[in-house]
This record gives C-alpha cells, sequence and structure tokens, in this order.
C-alpha cells in the first residue's frame, strides 16, 4: 500500500514537472497544507487543461505570481517532495534565473495579497502547530488544570512561544519576498518587538514594544530591504560585507523608531477598528456578508493575506472575532458537499466527496472546493449562502478565538472560554443551512464519463 502511494505520487510529480516544463521554467517552488506553488518563467509554456485533468490535481489557481496546484493535504508535502527530487529546487528556494517573469493579470490589490500570502505560508505550519498547542492549553486549564502549575506553564511556553517572536520570522520572509537579506528582514522584526525599545522617548512619549505589530514589521523589513538594496549599489564589494547592513540598520533603526513604528501603528488600529466597527454596527448582517463571500477568497489562495489582520486582533484586543465568522466558509461547504454525495449518482463523484469530506470538517477547505463544489457550479453558490446563516450567528453571539490554527471543528479548542457551545451552534448551522439550500436548489449531476475536475480560479 505504502509502495503503491509513493509510486503514484512520483508518478504525478513526473507529470506535473513535464507539463509545466521542466526545472527551466521553474523560478520558485514552495507548498502549503494543499497547494503546491509554483513560480514559472512563462506560463505559455504550461498546457492548463492536462494539468487540470491529471488524476490527483483537484483543481488550478493561476494567482498574480504563482501556479497553485491543489492537491490536498498530507499528498502535497510527499509531491512537493518528489517535485524537489525531479527538479534540484528545493522548496522555498528562488533560482537565480535573469528571466523576468510577466503577468498581464495584476492588481495592486492582487499583488498587495499575494505579497502578504508568499509571506505567511511557509509560517502556515509553526502557527498551526502553535495554535492548536496554545488550543490544548486552554482546554486543560478549562477542565480544572493549575494554571499556575509547572505542567500548564510549560504548555504555554511550547505553544505561545512561536508566537512571541512572529516578527522576526516576518521580518526575514519579508526581505526574502522583496529580494533583501533576510537576517536584515529579521532585524527589522527585533526593531518592533524589542522589549527595550520601551526605554526610548521620543516627543515625550515612550515607545511601546510591539506597537504596529505584523504590519509595522512588514513595512520596516521592506524598507530596509530597499535601503540595502541602493547602499549595495554604491558601496564597493571589498566594503559590502560591513558597510552594507551597518548602514541599512542604522537608517532602517532610526526610521522604525521616528517614523515607520507610528505608521504602522496607525495602520494596524485603523484595520482592526474598521473590522470591529463594522461587526459593532452591523452584527448578524455583517457576519453573514463575511463569511458568504469568504470562499471565493479561499479559492484564488489570497486568505493567507489576511494572517496579519488576524494576528492584530490577537495583539491589540486579546480575541479574534473574525476567524469564527470566516471558518463558517469551509462549514457551508460541507452542508453542501454533504447534500451533492446524497443526491448524485456518480461514483466518482461520491469517491471524491468521501476523500475530501473529513478534511473539510477538519477545516481545509480546497479539496472539496476544487474537487465538488465549484466544478458543479451552483453547489459553490449554496455553500457561501449556508456558510452567510453561520457566520451570523457567530457574529451575533460574538464568538471570539484566542489564537490561530485550523478551522472547522479543531477551532472549538481556540475558541474563548464560555463561547464554545456558540461556536458549535454556528458550525451547526452553517451545515444544515449549506446542505439544505444545496438540496433544494439542486445541481446538474454529471454523467459518470463525463465528470471531471477541471476547476479553474481566477485571481
Amino acid at each position: 500500500m505504502g509502495c503503491e502511494t509513493v509510486k503514484k505520487e512520483q508518478e504525478l510529480a513526473t507529470q506535473i514537472n513535464r507539463i509545466i516544463g521542466g526545472r527551466e521554467n521553474i523560478h520558485a517552488a514552495t507548498y502549503c497544507m494543499t497547494r503546491l506553488r509554483l513560480t514559472v518563467i512563462d506560463k505559455s509554456k504550461i498546457d492548463l487543461a492536462a494539468l487540470k485533468k491529471l488524476d490527483g490535481v483537484l483543481g488550478v489557481v493561476e494567482a498574480p505570481d504563482q501556479l497553485q496546484i491543489i492537491l490536498g493535504p498530507g499528498v502535497v508535502g510527499r509531491v512537493a517532495a518528489e517535485v524537489t527530487a525531479l527538479t534540484g529546487v528545493q522548496m522555498g528556494e528562488v533560482q537565480d534565473l535573469k528571466s523576468q517573469i510577466k503577468d498581464k493579470n495584476r492588481t495592486p490589490l492582487k499583488m498587495l495579497l499575494g505579497k502578504l500570502a508568499a509571506i505567511f505560508v511557509p509560517l502556515i505550519p509553526a502557527i498551526v502547530g502553535s495554535g492548536m498547542m496554545a488550543g490544548l492549553t486552554n482546554i486543560a486549564v478549562q477542565s480544572g488544570a493549575d494554571p499556575q502549575g509547572t505542567f500548564i506553564t510549560s504548555l504555554n511556553v511550547i505553544g505561545w512561544g512561536f508566537f512571541s517572536y512572529l516578527g522576526i520570522f516576518v521580518g526575514i520572509n519579508t526581505a526574502k519576498e522583496f529580494g533583501g537579506t533576510p537576517a536584515i528582514g529579521g532585524l527589522a522584526g527585533i526593531l518592533i518587538i524589542n522589549p527595550a525599545i520601551a526605554s526610548i522617548t521620543i516627543n515625550g512619549m515612550s515607545l511601546v514594544p510591539g506597537r504596529g505589530g505584523l504590519f509595522g514589521v512588514i513595512l520596516v523589513a521592506w524598507f530596509m530591504t530597499m535601503i540595502e538594496k541602493q547602499v549595495r549599489r554604491i558601496v564597493p564589494n571589498a566594503l559590502d560585507i560591513v558597510v552594507t547592513p551597518l548602514v541599512t540598520l542604522l537608517i532602517g533603526g532610526f526610521a522604525s523608531f521616528y517614523v515607520l513604528q507610528p505608521i504602522g501603528g496607525l495602520l494596524s488600529d485603523g484595520v482592526i477598528n474598521l473590522f470591529k466597527n463594522l461587526l459593532d454596527m452591523g452584527g448578524a448582517v455583517v457576519g453573514f456578508l463575511l463569511a458568504g463571500t469568504f470562499l471565493p477568497i479561499v479559492m484564488t489562495g489570497l486568505h493567507q493575506g489576511l494572517m496579519p489582520v488576524h494576528m492584530e486582533f490577537l495583539n491589540i484586543l486579546k480575541a479574534n472575532p473574525l476567524l469564527p465568522i470566516l471558518a463558517m466558509a469551509g462549514a457551508g461547504q460541507v452542508g453542501a458537499a454533504a447534500a451533492v454525495y446524497l443526491k448524485t449518482k456518480n461514483s466518482k463523484l461520491k469517491k471524491i466527496i468521501k476523500g475530501a469530506l473529513p478534511v473539510g470538517i477538519l477545516g481545509i477547505g480546497e479539496p472539496l472546493i476544487f474537487g465538488v463544489t465549484l466544478p458543479l457550479g451552483r453547489p459553490f453558490i449554496t455553500a457561501c449562502v449556508g456558510a452567510g446563516f453561520g457566520g451570523a450567528v457567530q457574529a451575533a453571539m460574538h464568538v471570539n478565538a484566542i489564537s490561530l490554527g485550523l478551522s472547522g471543528l479543531p477551532l472549538a479548542f481556540l475558541i474563548q472560554p464560555g463561547h464554545i457551545a456558540y461556536y458549535f451552534a454556528g458550525v451547526l448551522v452553517a451545515y444544515a443551512a449549506g446542505f439544505s439550500i444545496t438540496w433544494l436548489v439542486g445541481f446538474d449531476d454529471p454523467a459518470e464519463e463525463e465528470y471531471e475536475q477541471p476547476a479553474k480560479g481566477g485571481a
């Protein structure tokens, strides 16, 4: 069984490599929980129709800077390893190629979300692992464990350690994304989160460690990358290793304290206040709209660009009302897929749903999007409507998350104490609404030989 699985994934990696044009057409490669993300040199060399029809490919998204191949959890990591073995391109490594990647379908918003997604996607495993550890700690305390005891203290250190230093990782990835030195990007994170900056007083006010959060870190890391590039252009090679990082850090440090951290703070406060005021004023209606429109964002892969917003809710308010609402997008789709499973006579479609439904319940929705609801059309829309009802419940009951992690049922571990029952109520409403609306609206049941998975997403 194991050998057969490995052979199948080797073959899939070989076919993907052939269809995309081989190693010479890969500029960068990485992967997340469900997607193999390839930045290619020339998209015209790729046979997208053939790629979408490969057995094992659930869908393909053409993002602003990437070709995202939906493979599903577990499978994607093994296929990524096989792609590395075939091409020599390490996941996360950018090849030193002179060719410029052209994309005519860019907009400023798509480019911004794409950049943010690229910064946070490599951090997802650590975010999920740390978030779920924090959730287990929360459950242990609620079950009667001593919050001051060694066991809970140890769990807190294990679970929250990554989030305490997340700014450094974000700074490193920001520098990578904009072509700077990763270590200098890490210094940008330190400039923002270092507790020692509280001793610095500017215009009669002490600096606040962490002010601006991840928005501030990204801003400072980007600025320092720009400074580094300009300094390197004029500094002799023999002095580069000394002069360039010194000048970059000196300028970046003072710019951070006097200008960039305050700007980051205003940006952070503005974004959080926007969402908070919308929810305070609109309540269930806004919850319905946010949850009901989130699946299309997940479809494009740009949902990871919202990661700094989630983190800023936790940094500023110590609670995140947005995450439970958006999690309902997956719940509505689970209900819609269950209705399709019971109604369809297509054995291939039933098999896909049986494989994708469990991971959908656990909060990983792409296999259901690209393998079931999106190809069928109407179930994707009814799933969005079902999600809206679940989001309305979460907003009306003021459900908050206390950390980041998987959505779906596992998110219950991360829900604020006293709100878990409300969260489950919202999930059940989204399940029921997605199921019943899909059942009533129906769909065109494909013939056995006609059903494929060529769903394509836009970005």
